[in-house]
């Protein structure tokens, strides 16, 4: 069963019985409840939420990923859980005795499978020839280590092509930014979420190794879901009028982000199930020394163009207030 998200934007009392969730609503004193098993996320914004010590080991017990924003509605930190696995020791001894030349395989995976989605989103989106054709060259030219940097080339290109030439990614910059950003945290509390399910340490990355980022790890595996981010807040600004506002309906379509389509081949799942599915991949390459390739998830294709795009907002997205 694919896990809910909720989303908790107003002032509401969260605790838990027998095994529920249970949200009281402080105004309207009027409760509700939903089964903690069927819950993935949840994301506490409001600053007059309370929650108790029980409701929160029981989230950490069952990987709930539960991520709290701050006064601009962002996500800002996230309840971890450190014993999730059955053999995380194992794991963990695995993981840090990755090589050099193993991590750097693995990189120039990650970064050769997200232009390859980049360069979809372009041909889902903008459709600019020119761009889609320089980003997949660079995909053949990638090395272990992503030493030339192609990961920075291909943003050169795909952001103008993609939001327009006066447009710059920042974290704090103008909309769409603060969509990307608020799309971008789902997807790393996904990632966090997808690693300490399989008993790996999100702080340890491949790539990533800011020495101030717990979750340098699950900065690694989201790199190639990132365009489907970039997809939704395109589709956004092209639809809505208030796209630069993040508003209940706007943050359900982002959240909606985690149960649209990702292609393995012909076999297609809910993003967020590809997430788990590509946590569990990098396990076994660190596991098996490299034997395994990393595989990550493609944008559907250009013909599923329509149908695809109203696949965000799914109804498992929940805003409750």
């Amino acid at each position: 069963m694919l896990k809910k998200i909720l989303s908790f934007s107003r002032a509401y009392h969260l605790s838990t019985r027998n095994g529920q969730l249970l949200f009281t609503d402080k105004e309207q004193q009027h409760t509700q409840q939903r089964p903690i098993e069927d819950i993935g996320c949840i994301v506490i914004e409001h600053p007059q939420i309370t929650i108790t010590a029980g409701l929160l080991q029981l989230l950490a017990a069952h990987n709930v990923a539960v991520l709290f924003c701050d006064e601009k509605h962002m996500p800002a930190s996230m309840l971890y859980h450190f014993d999730t696995h059955y053999v995380q020791t194992e794991r963990l001894r695995q993981q840090l005795a990755a090589s050099e030349p193993l991590c750097k395989q693995l990189w120039q995976q990650t970064v050769k499978s997200k232009i390859i989605n980049q360069a979809a989103v372009l041909e889902l989106t903008t459709r600019l020839p020119q761009a889609i054709a320089r980003l997949r060259k660079m995909t053949s030219n990638i090395r272990s280590g992503d030493p030339d940097n192609y990961e920075a080339q291909a943003a050169q290109h795909y952001w103008p092509a993609l939001m327009g030439e006066n447009f710059r990614r920042d974290p704090e910059g103008l909309p769409p930014n603060p969509g990307l950003n608020y799309g971008y945290a789902i997807l790393r509390a996904a990632a966090a979420r997808a690693l300490a399910a399989t008993g790996l340490l999100p702080a340890v990355g491949i790539h990533h190794r800011n020495r101030y980022n717990a979750f340098c790890l699950a900065d690694d595996l989201m790199e190639p879901f990132r365009p489907w981010v970039d997809r939704t807040v395109w589709l956004m600004r092209e639809q809505r009028a208030d796209y630069h506002v993040l508003n209940p309906a706007n943050k359900q379509e982002l959240l909606g982000i985690l149960y649209q389509d990702a292609c393995f081949g012909n076999e297609t799942s809910p993003l967020m199930v590809a997430i788990g599915r590509c946590a569990q991949n990098l396990a076994r390459a660190f596991a098996e020394g490299g034997k395994v390739r990393l595989q990550y998830p493609t944008l559907p294709g250009v013909s599923a163009k329509r149908s695809r795009m109203t696949d965000a907002g799914a109804d498992d997205a929940e805003n409750v207030a």
